[in-house]
Order: C-alpha cells, then structure tokens, then sequence
C-alpha cells in the first residue's frame, strides 16, 4: 500500500473535533493586532506517541481548549503516531489531503519530519514544530518547545548549589548526558557544560566521568555508573544525569554500591517516578516543563497562522533555533526546578500529577 493511500485509508481514524461558532475571537497574544473576526479552517494537531501519558492526557486537550477558545467554529484534525515516523508521515499527508492550512506536529523522527515539511511548504501550509524540532526543513514557521539549553543549566546550578549546601569543598562528579543523536540532548548537554565547565576551569569541581548514554536509558546509566564508582573507589559527590530515566538507573547504581547517604542526583521530566524518588530522597531534583502553557502557546500561533495575523514580536522575543538548514522562529519556555521541598508548588499544583499519585496527603 502506498503512503498516499495508507494516509487516506487511516483519515477515516481520525478525531476531528469541530469547535462551535459564534464567539468573537481576538489574537492569542497580548498585543496582537488580529481583529474580532469569525475564523474558519483547519489545524492538523499530529503528535508523537504515547510512551508516556502526557501528549494523550494533557498536551491534546490543552490545545484543543485554547483554540476553542481562540477560534470556536475551526476544525481541529488529530493524529497520534505511535513511535513511529512511516505512520506519521502518512497521517500528515491525510491531513493536507483533507484541507489543513496549518500542521502542528511533534515529530517522532526529527529527521524524516523535515519532509512532512517540505511538502507542507509545497502546498502553501504552515508548520509548528511543536515539543522537539523538525530538522533540515525550510518548511518550519515556528517552533514551540522549553529552553533545553537553560534546563541543562538549572540542573547543573541546582547540583553545584547542593554540594555547597553539604559543604562538600572541590566535588568529584560524574556526568550522564543523553543520546548524543538528539538535538535536545545536544543542548541540555550544552546547558549543563555552560555551568560546570567555569568551575572545573578554576579548580573548584571535577567532572571525573563524562558519559552519553545512546538510547537515554537506565540500564546504560546505572552501569556506566557501577564502572565509574570502581575506578572510584565507590565514593562520588554527585551524580549529573540528563533526564529521569537516567537518574533512575544512576540512584539504583549507588544502591547496589552501598553508598548511604546517597550523593545528590539530577534529573529531568518530572516522570512520576521521579517525582516518588525525590519525596523519598532517592533524587535529589528534576526539571518540570509545563505541559499547558507550551500547548496553549501552539494553539495561539496556529490560530495566528491560521488568520494570517501578525505575531507580536514579544511572542518569540527574537529567539531562533537551527533545524541544520534554517533558524526557526522560537517560543521557548521557561523550565522549572523540582526538588522535595517544591513537589506541591509544582507539579501538583499545576495538576501534572496528583498528591495521590505522588505519594502526599
């Protein structure tokens, strides 16, 4: 079966939520020039996968709900790729086949989303790269995501800041990036470096094993982090890992060591296991990255393309992002620190994940 028929067969799958009419709109920034009008259309909402909870339970809904608000009477088609990038690449032809003026994809292949966008482009559609970038495309508009690179940073800060807390003088660290293939790995690596490298410069911190794990998982983790406390004489002061899984792997490495107390380990993501590991005082901290205000702030530029607006320039304020070909305007979002003392302020106040869930009263 051909990709074109493939798309076409599976658009009869699709959820296509048609939004009511007869609510004036206005734009989706402060600022904006879009006059009340009654904007019609389609938007393509096509995400990646449902490896984890959030792009079903909480990016979707949030989405659809600003735009509902912006844009009552717009159609809003939705597609969810399942890992895997033939598949979407196939919803994202059923999509332009359909009438979409705008695709808001979050790519499962950064790579082969670049020609979802070159023939979006072909057909005069606007393209959000929306939670990870679309590579080697003139064909992105924007690009909706969280600074990585800041998150790489407070993490690196928050363990710094830790070990001084513990009076820890000249900390022996080791470090375990992500997949060295991944453009957010890449930055959040680079975040993080931004940070310690001063200090290792200047003889105040010592990053004794550097690490990128190539599928960002906890096995490799926790046993880059077995090997490296041998050669360390099973003593370290820190752990940096780039994202939750890894952290989980590294805190069940300094488990099976025998290390108590446990050196202070970071994380990212705010999975919820996580979230348990540092009430527990397992991990020492994670970044959390709001689904809702990056959902919203797609859905306002898709609404923005949609109706030919102006964006405001205080929308992107002059940030950009590479794709390899191009610099796409970008909306990147502030990531937030999550250590014991801020789990209710954070992510249960925001409603990520319940005080049930997390293991508070």
């Amino acid at each position: 079966m051909t990709d074109g028929v493939r798309g076409t067969t599976l658009l009869a799958f699709f959820l296509i939520a048609s939004l009511s009419c007869g609510v004036a709109l206005t734009t989706g920034y402060a600022g904006g020039t879009k006059e009340t009008a009654a904007a019609t259309g389609t938007v393509a909402l096509l995400l990646p996968d449902t490896v984890g909870v959030r792009y079903e339970s909480a990016d979707r809904p949030d989405f659809v709900s600003k735009l509902r608000m912006l844009a009552p009477a717009v159609q809003v088609i939705y597609a969810n790729a399942r890992s895997d990038s033939v598949l979407q690449r196939s919803q994202a032809e059923a999509a332009l086949q359909s009438g979409a003026q705008v695709l808001v994809i979050g790519p499962v292949d950064p790579a082969a989303a670049g020609t979802i966008a070159d023939e979006a482009r072909e057909k005069n559609v606007a393209v959000i790269a929306y939670d990870r970038m679309i590579m080697g495309s003139a064909g992105v508009n924007y690009y909706v995501s969280f600074d990585e690179y800041q998150a790489g940073a407070l993490q690196a800060s928050s363990l710094v800041s830790q070990l001084d807390e513990l009076n820890v003088s000249n900390p022996a660290i080791l470090m375990i990036n992500g997949s060295p293939n991944d453009d957010i790995s890449r930055l959040v690596k680079q975040g993080a470096h931004g940070v310690l490298d001063p200090l290792v410069a200047a003889g105040k911190l010592t990053i004794r094993t550097e690490y990128d794990a190539p599928d960002d998982g906890p096995d490799q983790a926790r046993n880059e982090v077995l090997e490296a406390l041998k050669d360390l004489g099973g003593k370290v002061d820190g752990v940096y890992c780039a994202d939750d899984g890894l952290a989980a792997g590294a805190v069940a490495a300094l488990k099976t060591a025998g290390l108590s107390p446990l050196p202070p380990v970071t994380g990212r993501g705010a999975e919820l296991a996580a979230v348990k590991s540092i009430l527990t005082g397992d991990q020492f901290m994670t970044v959390y990255q709001p689904v809702q205000p990056e959902a919203e702030a797609a859905a306002a530029l898709a609404f923005d393309l949609l109706t030919h607006t102006l964006v405001a320039p205080g929308v992107t304020n002059g940030e950009t992002v590479t794709n390899g070909l191009i610099d796409v305007p970008s909306v990147l979002l502030a990531p937030v620190v999550v250590t014991r003392d801020t789990v209710k302020d954070t992510v249960v106040k925001d409603g990520f994940w319940t005080a049930a869930q997390v293991g508070l009263p």
